[in-house]
Parts: structure tokens; C-alpha cells; sequence
């Protein structure tokens, strides 16, 4: 810029303009992964829709990715949403703190880690077979996010537990099955309980059109990539942010004060999967803890 320009341009209404923009509050902008299916409920909290669940994309060897992820509220009343470092096999700051609060023996110090817990996570790629809410969405392959429950019932149909029951694999595209989602509303809580497999079909009369459906998948590794999680040092950081730096709960708080917690000798994904009683599982929980953070 020549200095007969800079003359030009040295606007202190232009400056205070630049300064205004700065100040500006951000626009909250929310981010919706179009890859994500999730099924719509009606008033009454019914829900119904067909999807098939679809095999490995190639390189991989499972047909689902699992991640484990906290969400809650602190003192302070920001809210704690990351994924867990469990996922990956590491050490985690929540559930290092988790396990020594359990480890108390404390009732009180036992509701945190309870309130605090790990929450369950599975995506799988799905190719949706009706989908009455939204039928553009019908013979499209999107990626579907669920939980324990529904997962159970797809090792139920890995595994039946009867002799009358053939076993089945849900991810095959010639002899697998349709699976009915079927929604209802039970105290607040969306329950999967009635939802079952249909009997085996392929999901196509011809391997080109099979073909075709498992090109258009998408990658699971990239869910458990080092990417989608932060390091230890960050997740402590923003933990003692949303707990205001103290502890001040049974006697843990001295050990979370100033260090993070020794990793107990116990199996954390014992104190945090079946030692704390599970409530029916919520199919969008992470997106509702989003919300309320934002």
C-alpha cells in the first residue's frame, strides 16, 4: 500500500466499524452431519421405520464403531461433553475420578460417578428400507448412531439363546435381515423394546446393485481416529473448568485438587457399566446434552 493510500484509508469511522464487527456477538450456528440418520417420533412419542444394517467397507473388519463419551452438568453450570480416551484404551481424567469416587464407598461420592458416568455409543452404516416420517430418505445409505439397547439386540440375533432360534448375521447383504425400528415413549425415554429382525433376506436380487450400495458406505475407523479425540492434559483442563478447579465431595477432593487421580486397581468399565445401574437409553442423549450446553 503506497502512503497516499494509507492517507486514504486511515478512517476512524471505518476503525470503530472493525472494532463493532469484533465485538459482535457470535451467531450460534448448528452443525448437523448429513451422513447421520435418526429416526422422527410423532406427538404420542411412537416411532417406526426399516433399515438394514450393512457390512464393513473394505479395510475394515467391523461393521460398527463403538465410543464411549461423558456429558454432564458441573457445579459451575458448564457443561463437560468429550469423548473418552477409554475408547481408545487410554487413561481418561473422568473416569480416573469416577473410580476413586466410587472406591469411597460414599453414597454421596457414588451419585457423582453415577451422574457422571460413560455413555455408550455405536455407528453403523445402514441402508434405510421405509421411512414413512421422511421417504426421501428411503434407499439411501446414511450412517446410524445408537445404543446398548439396540445393540443387544443384534448379538440376540448373532447369538439366540434358543435351539429353535437360527442365528443370523444383521450385516450380510444376502443373508441378512430388515430391522424394525419400533419407538415408544416410556417415562420420558425412548424404548427400543418392541424392534426386531424380520426373516433373512438379501437386501437385493442382484450383486450390482449390492455392489453399488456398499461403495457409497462410509468409513467407521475414522470415529475411534486420534482426531476425534483430545489429549489427556486438555480433557484434565476443561474437567477442572467445568468443576471450577476443586472437588469438594466425601475425601477424593485433596487427590483431584492438584494432581490427576492414580488409576485405581480396579476395572473403571466395571464401576462405570455395571455397578451403576443403567436407565433405558435415550437414542439421541448426546444430541439433548448438546443442546442444553449451547
Amino acid at each position: 500500500m503506497s502512503l497516499e493510500n494509507l492517507k486514504r484509508s486511515n478512517s476512524l469511522d471505518k476503525l470503530l466499524g472493525e472494532v463493532q464487527k469484533e465485538n459482535a456477538p457470535l451467531e450460534k450456528k448448528s452443525y448437523k452431519d448429513e451422513r447421520l440418520w435418526k429416526p422422527e417420533v410423532d406427538k404420542s412419542g411412537n416411532g417406526y421405520a426399516v433399515i438394514r444394517f450393512l457390512p464393513a467397507v473394505e479395510g475394515e473388519d467391523m461393521p460398527w464403531a463403538k465410543v464411549w463419551n461423558h456429558a454432564f452438568q458441573g457445579p459451575t453450570g458448564q457443561w463437560y461433553i468429550e469423548n473418552s480416551l477409554t475408547t481408545v484404551g487410554q487413561k481418561d481424567p473422568v473416569s480416573e475420578m469416577n473410580s476413586a469416587y466410587w472406591n469411597t464407598g460414599i453414597e454421596s461420592d457414588k451419585e457423582i460417578a453415577r451422574k457422571q458416568k460413560r455413555k455408550l455409543q455405536y455407528f453403523s452404516n445402514i441402508y434405510v428400507v421405509s421411512d414413512t416420517k421422511h421417504p426421501e430418505n428411503e434407499g439411501k445409505v446414511f450412517l446410524f448412531r445408537y445404543g446398548k439397547k439396540i445393540f443387544d439386540k443384534v448379538m440376540a440375533a448373532m447369538q439366540p439363546e434358543f435351539e429353535d432360534e437360527k442365528a443370523i448375521n444383521p450385516f450380510d447383504f444376502w443373508e441378512g435381515a430388515n430391522f424394525k425400528l419400533k419407538i415408544r415413549k416410556v417415562a420420558g425415554y425412548w424404548n427400543y423394546d418392541s424392534s426386531d429382525f424380520d426373516n433373512t433376506s438379501a437386501l437385493f436380487d442382484n450383486d450390482e446393485k449390492i455392489e453399488e450400495t456398499w461403495k457409497t458406505q462410509y468409513a467407521l475407523n475414522t470415529f475411534t481416529a486420534a482426531t476425534n479425540f483430545k489429549s489427556y492434559e486438555e480433557l484434565k483442563t476443561r474437567l477442572d473448568a467445568v468443576l471450577s478447579g476443586t472437588v469438594t465431595v466425601g475425601n477424593v477432593a485433596n487427590q483431584l485438587e492438584d494432581a490427576p487421580i492414580a488409576a485405581p486397581k480396579i476395572d473403571t468399565v466395571a464401576v462405570e457399566s455395571t455397578s451403576v445401574p443403567q436407565k433405558e437409553e435415550e437414542d439421541d442423549t448426546m444430541d439433548y446434552f448438546a443442546k442444553l450446553a449451547g
